[in-house]
Protein backbone atom coordinates (compact mmCIF):
# COMPACT_ATOMS: atom_id res chain seq x y z
CA UNK A 1 0.00 0.00 0.00
CA UNK A 2 1.67 3.66 -0.60
CA UNK A 3 1.48 5.74 1.96
CA UNK A 4 -0.29 9.38 1.10
CA UNK A 5 2.39 12.30 2.58
CA UNK A 6 0.92 15.46 2.87
CA UNK A 7 2.44 17.95 -0.06
CA UNK A 8 6.19 18.30 0.44
CA UNK A 9 6.12 16.08 3.45
CA UNK A 10 5.63 18.05 6.60
CA UNK A 11 2.05 19.50 8.00
CA UNK A 12 0.85 23.57 6.73
CA UNK A 13 1.05 24.21 10.43
CA UNK A 14 4.62 23.16 10.41
CA UNK A 15 5.58 25.05 6.95
CA UNK A 16 3.66 28.32 7.94
CA UNK A 17 5.55 28.72 11.30
CA UNK A 18 9.03 28.10 9.07
CA UNK A 19 7.92 30.52 6.84
CA UNK A 20 7.09 32.89 9.47
CA UNK A 21 10.65 32.45 11.14
CA UNK A 22 12.32 33.01 7.35
CA UNK A 23 10.14 35.86 6.52
CA UNK A 24 11.89 37.79 9.16
CA UNK A 25 15.16 36.57 9.04
CA UNK A 26 14.86 38.27 5.63
CA UNK A 27 13.55 41.24 7.36
CA UNK A 28 16.92 41.46 9.26
CA UNK A 29 20.04 40.04 7.37
CA UNK A 30 22.27 38.60 8.69
CA UNK A 31 20.13 37.70 12.25
CA UNK A 32 19.72 34.07 13.41
CA UNK A 33 16.52 33.27 13.89
CA UNK A 34 15.08 30.43 15.84
CA UNK A 35 12.66 27.97 15.03
CA UNK A 36 10.93 24.64 16.17
CA UNK A 37 13.13 22.47 14.03
CA UNK A 38 10.77 19.18 13.01
CA UNK A 39 11.78 15.30 12.65
CA UNK A 40 12.76 14.19 9.00
CA UNK A 41 13.36 10.91 7.46
CA UNK A 42 16.76 12.10 7.46
CA UNK A 43 19.94 12.06 9.77
CA UNK A 44 20.45 15.41 11.39
CA UNK A 45 23.38 16.61 9.57
CA UNK A 46 22.39 15.39 6.60
CA UNK A 47 20.96 19.17 5.69
CA UNK A 48 17.57 18.93 7.59
CA UNK A 49 17.88 22.49 8.00
CA UNK A 50 17.98 23.36 4.15
CA UNK A 51 15.26 20.53 3.76
CA UNK A 52 13.22 22.19 6.00
CA UNK A 53 13.37 25.55 4.14
CA UNK A 54 12.66 23.87 0.98
CA UNK A 55 9.89 21.91 1.62
CA UNK A 56 7.67 25.10 3.12
CA UNK A 57 9.03 27.24 0.01
CA UNK A 58 8.59 24.67 -2.72
CA UNK A 59 5.33 25.02 -4.81
CA UNK A 60 4.16 22.82 -7.39
CA UNK A 61 5.21 25.28 -10.59
CA UNK A 62 8.73 25.22 -8.97
CA UNK A 63 11.70 23.72 -10.83
CA UNK A 64 14.26 21.53 -8.30
CA UNK A 65 17.81 21.36 -8.08
CA UNK A 66 19.88 20.02 -5.38
CA UNK A 67 23.72 19.51 -5.04
CA UNK A 68 26.20 18.39 -2.89
CA UNK A 69 29.73 19.99 -2.60
CA UNK A 70 29.18 20.98 -6.57
CA UNK A 71 27.61 17.20 -7.56
CA UNK A 72 24.54 16.84 -8.49
CA UNK A 73 24.71 13.09 -8.38
CA UNK A 74 25.82 12.08 -4.39
CA UNK A 75 24.18 10.72 -1.92
CA UNK A 76 23.34 13.69 -0.12
CA UNK A 77 21.58 15.53 -3.21
CA UNK A 78 19.95 12.11 -4.88
CA UNK A 79 18.28 10.82 -1.68
CA UNK A 80 17.09 14.68 -1.10
CA UNK A 81 15.50 15.16 -4.79
CA UNK A 82 14.06 11.45 -3.94
CA UNK A 83 12.06 12.49 -0.79
CA UNK A 84 11.14 15.82 -2.64
CA UNK A 85 10.05 14.06 -6.04
CA UNK A 86 8.20 11.48 -4.24
CA UNK A 87 6.30 14.41 -1.94
CA UNK A 88 6.00 16.95 -4.33
CA UNK A 89 6.39 15.62 -7.60
CA UNK A 90 8.17 18.22 -8.67
CA UNK A 91 10.56 17.89 -11.07
CA UNK A 92 14.54 18.42 -10.86
CA UNK A 93 16.72 19.60 -13.13
CA UNK A 94 20.58 19.58 -13.56
CA UNK A 95 20.67 22.78 -15.37
CA UNK A 96 21.05 26.04 -12.86
CA UNK A 97 19.71 28.35 -14.85
CA UNK A 98 16.44 26.40 -15.46
CA UNK A 99 15.75 25.71 -11.23
CA UNK A 100 13.67 28.27 -9.40
CA UNK A 101 14.98 26.95 -6.20
CA UNK A 102 18.23 25.57 -5.54
CA UNK A 103 19.03 23.50 -2.44
CA UNK A 104 23.13 23.22 -1.69
CA UNK A 105 25.41 21.86 0.07
CA UNK A 106 28.80 23.46 1.09
CA UNK A 107 28.93 25.50 -2.53
CA UNK A 108 27.31 27.87 -4.53
CA UNK A 109 26.43 27.55 -8.42
CA UNK A 110 29.57 28.98 -10.77
CA UNK A 111 26.26 30.44 -13.14
CA UNK A 112 25.19 33.39 -11.35
CA UNK A 113 21.63 33.68 -9.78
CA UNK A 114 19.00 35.54 -11.01
CA UNK A 115 15.83 37.11 -9.33
CA UNK A 116 13.29 34.63 -9.55
CA UNK A 117 15.96 32.18 -8.09
CA UNK A 118 16.27 31.14 -4.27
CA UNK A 119 19.14 29.62 -2.83
CA UNK A 120 18.83 27.11 0.65
CA UNK A 121 22.24 26.42 1.99
CA UNK A 122 22.51 23.64 4.29
CA UNK A 123 24.58 24.83 7.56
CA UNK A 124 25.97 22.72 10.45
CA UNK A 125 26.80 25.72 12.68
CA UNK A 126 25.42 28.73 12.09
CA UNK A 127 27.16 30.54 15.25
CA UNK A 128 30.28 32.33 13.50
CA UNK A 129 31.14 33.15 17.73
CA UNK A 130 31.00 29.43 18.47
CA UNK A 131 34.59 28.95 18.48
CA UNK A 132 35.22 31.11 20.96
CA UNK A 133 32.54 31.20 23.05
CA UNK A 134 30.21 28.43 23.92
CA UNK A 135 27.40 30.27 26.01
CA UNK A 136 24.10 30.89 23.35
CA UNK A 137 22.90 33.40 26.03
CA UNK A 138 26.76 34.96 25.68
CA UNK A 139 26.41 34.92 21.94
CA UNK A 140 23.45 36.59 21.35
CA UNK A 141 24.82 39.41 23.75
CA UNK A 142 27.73 40.19 21.79
CA UNK A 143 25.92 40.13 18.46
CA UNK A 144 23.17 42.84 20.21
CA UNK A 145 26.13 44.33 21.12
CA UNK A 146 27.81 44.28 17.75
CA UNK A 147 31.16 43.32 20.07
CA UNK A 148 32.50 41.04 17.52
CA UNK A 149 36.68 41.23 18.91
CA UNK A 150 36.65 37.17 19.51
CA UNK A 151 35.95 36.92 15.73
CA UNK A 152 39.17 39.53 14.77
CA UNK A 153 41.11 37.94 17.97
CA UNK A 154 40.63 34.43 16.24
CA UNK A 155 41.91 35.92 12.59
CA UNK A 156 44.77 37.64 13.94
CA UNK A 157 45.73 35.13 15.85
CA UNK A 158 45.76 32.64 12.57
CA UNK A 159 48.14 35.98 11.24
CA UNK A 160 50.52 34.75 14.03
CA UNK A 161 50.86 31.65 13.58
CA UNK A 162 50.45 30.89 10.12
CA UNK A 163 51.07 34.23 8.33
CA UNK A 164 48.10 33.92 6.33
CA UNK A 165 44.57 33.75 7.31
CA UNK A 166 44.11 30.02 7.92
CA UNK A 167 40.22 29.23 7.03
CA UNK A 168 39.54 27.30 4.10
CA UNK A 169 35.38 27.25 4.52
CA UNK A 170 33.08 28.91 5.91
CA UNK A 171 35.36 32.09 6.62
CA UNK A 172 32.65 34.90 8.46
CA UNK A 173 31.21 37.62 7.05
CA UNK A 174 29.46 41.10 7.45
CA UNK A 175 26.31 41.70 6.22
CA UNK A 176 24.81 45.22 5.51
CA UNK A 177 27.87 46.01 8.08
CA UNK A 178 25.91 45.01 10.76
CA UNK A 179 26.17 40.85 11.80
CA UNK A 180 28.86 38.89 11.62
CA UNK A 181 27.65 35.83 9.85
CA UNK A 182 28.60 32.06 9.23
CA UNK A 183 27.78 31.34 5.25
CA UNK A 184 27.75 27.92 5.91
CA UNK A 185 31.44 25.90 4.88
CA UNK A 186 31.33 27.21 1.51
CA UNK A 187 35.01 27.77 0.13
CA UNK A 188 36.18 31.77 0.56
CA UNK A 189 35.88 31.18 -3.55
CA UNK A 190 32.23 31.68 -3.31
CA UNK A 191 31.77 34.47 -0.67
CA UNK A 192 32.18 37.21 -3.37
CA UNK A 193 29.27 35.52 -4.78
CA UNK A 194 26.79 36.22 -1.66
CA UNK A 195 27.92 40.13 -2.06
CA UNK A 196 24.95 42.02 -3.80
CA UNK A 197 23.85 38.64 -5.24
CA UNK A 198 20.44 38.83 -7.29
CA UNK A 199 18.82 35.88 -5.53
CA UNK A 200 17.55 35.47 -2.48
CA UNK A 201 19.82 33.46 -0.39
CA UNK A 202 18.42 31.71 2.78
CA UNK A 203 20.55 29.48 5.61
CA UNK A 204 18.99 26.53 7.61
CA UNK A 205 20.83 24.80 10.70
CA UNK A 206 18.28 22.06 11.34
CA UNK A 207 20.14 21.01 14.31
CA UNK A 208 20.84 23.87 15.91
CA UNK A 209 17.30 25.38 14.94
CA UNK A 210 18.70 28.62 13.32
CA UNK A 211 17.03 30.16 10.18
CA UNK A 212 19.13 33.17 8.27
CA UNK A 213 19.14 34.90 5.45
CA UNK A 214 20.79 37.17 2.56
CA UNK A 215 18.09 39.49 0.66
CA UNK A 216 19.00 40.06 -2.70
CA UNK A 217 21.38 43.17 -3.34
CA UNK A 218 22.46 42.79 -0.26
CA UNK A 219 26.08 44.11 1.23
CA UNK A 220 28.56 41.30 2.31
CA UNK A 221 31.95 41.25 2.99
CA UNK A 222 34.30 38.68 3.98
CA UNK A 223 36.06 39.80 7.43
CA UNK A 224 39.65 41.06 7.11
CA UNK A 225 41.95 43.75 8.21
CA UNK A 226 43.17 46.36 6.17
CA UNK A 227 46.80 45.88 6.33
CA UNK A 228 45.69 41.76 5.27
CA UNK A 229 43.49 41.10 2.87
CA UNK A 230 40.76 38.82 2.14
CA UNK A 231 42.30 36.09 -0.42
CA UNK A 232 40.07 33.54 -1.68
CA UNK A 233 41.32 30.20 -3.38
CA UNK A 234 43.22 30.66 -6.82
CA UNK A 235 43.72 28.25 -9.51
CA UNK A 236 46.25 30.63 -11.40
CA UNK A 237 48.05 28.56 -14.02
CA UNK A 238 45.45 25.68 -13.89
CA UNK A 239 42.17 24.89 -15.79
CA UNK A 240 39.62 22.18 -15.94
CA UNK A 241 40.82 19.18 -17.40
CA UNK A 242 37.22 18.60 -19.10
CA UNK A 243 36.02 21.77 -19.99
CA UNK A 244 39.31 24.04 -20.59
CA UNK A 245 37.81 26.45 -17.44
CA UNK A 246 39.90 28.83 -15.44
CA UNK A 247 38.00 30.84 -13.51
CA UNK A 248 36.24 28.46 -11.73
CA UNK A 249 36.69 26.77 -8.01
CA UNK A 250 38.32 23.46 -9.27
CA UNK A 251 39.31 19.83 -7.34
CA UNK A 252 42.62 18.54 -7.58
CA UNK A 253 43.06 15.02 -8.31
CA UNK A 254 45.45 12.46 -9.12
CA UNK A 255 44.80 10.02 -11.86
CA UNK A 256 46.67 7.05 -11.06
CA UNK A 257 47.64 5.71 -14.07
CA UNK A 258 49.09 8.41 -15.92
CA UNK A 259 50.58 9.23 -12.78
CA UNK A 260 49.46 12.65 -12.31
CA UNK A 261 48.13 15.56 -10.87
CA UNK A 262 45.39 17.57 -12.72
CA UNK A 263 42.39 19.83 -12.13
CA UNK A 264 38.65 19.72 -12.34
CA UNK A 265 35.45 22.11 -12.28
CA UNK A 266 34.12 21.53 -8.72
CA UNK A 267 30.68 22.30 -10.14
CA UNK A 268 29.75 19.41 -12.39
CA UNK A 269 26.66 20.75 -13.84
CA UNK A 270 28.68 23.90 -14.77
CA UNK A 271 31.67 21.74 -16.49
CA UNK A 272 28.97 19.80 -18.71
CA UNK A 273 27.21 22.38 -19.84
CA UNK A 274 30.59 24.19 -20.49
CA UNK A 275 31.77 21.11 -22.61
CA UNK A 276 28.65 20.66 -24.29
CA UNK A 277 28.32 24.56 -25.69
CA UNK A 278 32.28 24.29 -26.81
CA UNK A 279 30.82 21.27 -28.73
CA UNK A 280 27.82 23.22 -30.33
CA UNK A 281 29.71 25.62 -31.61
CA UNK A 282 32.88 23.54 -32.87
CA UNK A 283 29.70 22.03 -34.90
CA UNK A 284 28.49 25.42 -35.57
CA UNK A 285 31.99 26.39 -37.03
CA UNK A 286 32.12 23.04 -38.88
CA UNK A 287 28.83 24.12 -40.88
CA UNK A 288 29.84 27.71 -41.54
CA UNK A 289 33.14 26.23 -42.90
Amino acid sequence: MRIQYNFAFLDEGSKREIRRATLKAIAIPGYQVPFASRELPVGRGWGTGGLQLTLSLIGKNDVLKVIDQGSDESVNAVSIKKLIDRTTGVPSVEDTEAATLIQSRHRIPEIPLKSNQILVLQVPMPEPLRMYESSELKTKRLHGENDYSGAWLMLFEQIMKYRSVSTGADHPVSVQDRYVMAPSPIPKFDNSKLHYSHALILLGAGREKKIYAVPPYTKVVSMAFDDVPFEPETFNGHSCKICGAEDTFMDELYDQEADETYYQCNDTSYCLDRLNQQAENKVLKEVIS
